[in-house]
């Protein structure tokens, strides 16, 4: 690993969590890959953490405090940590997202005010 940046390649796995395998320190980040008809087994919320959702492939629907929200390739979804939530492909075509996982209301800075240039 080089000092300050860390690399790592995706497989085709259903699901591959980068925590460990890049070192964050301030993220979760996983990519995911539900087959066509197939869901998250379970609900479920967080204490602390919100997460964004980006659709890279396929189409399916997240289940949302009781509320069925499409989702198909280019949508992002934000959650907020108290939100129950389940993810579902659709029955043609499977799904394929990054789920990105942060403590709500941490960031203090970002893009332009946090950048150091020269």
């Amino acid at each position: 690993m080089a000092e300050n940046y860390s690399k790592v390649g995706v497989g085709e796995g259903a699901r591959t969590e980068l925590h460990e395998a890049l070192h964050l320190t301030g993220a979760e980040v996983s990519i995911n890959v539900l087959p066509a008809g197939a869901s998250v087994p379970f609900m479920h919320a967080h204490r602390n953490n919100e997460e964004i959702y980006g659709i890279l492939e396929g189409e399916g629907a997240a289940e949302i405090d009781g509320e069925r929200v499409p989702l198909a390739a280019g949508d992002w979804l934000r959650v907020s940590p108290a939100a129950k939530r389940r993810f579902f492909a659709s029955e043609r075509s499977a799904i394929k997202y990054v789920c990105i996982q942060v403590k709500a209301n941490s960031l203090e800075e970002f893009t332009a005010s946090d950048a150091i240039i020269g």
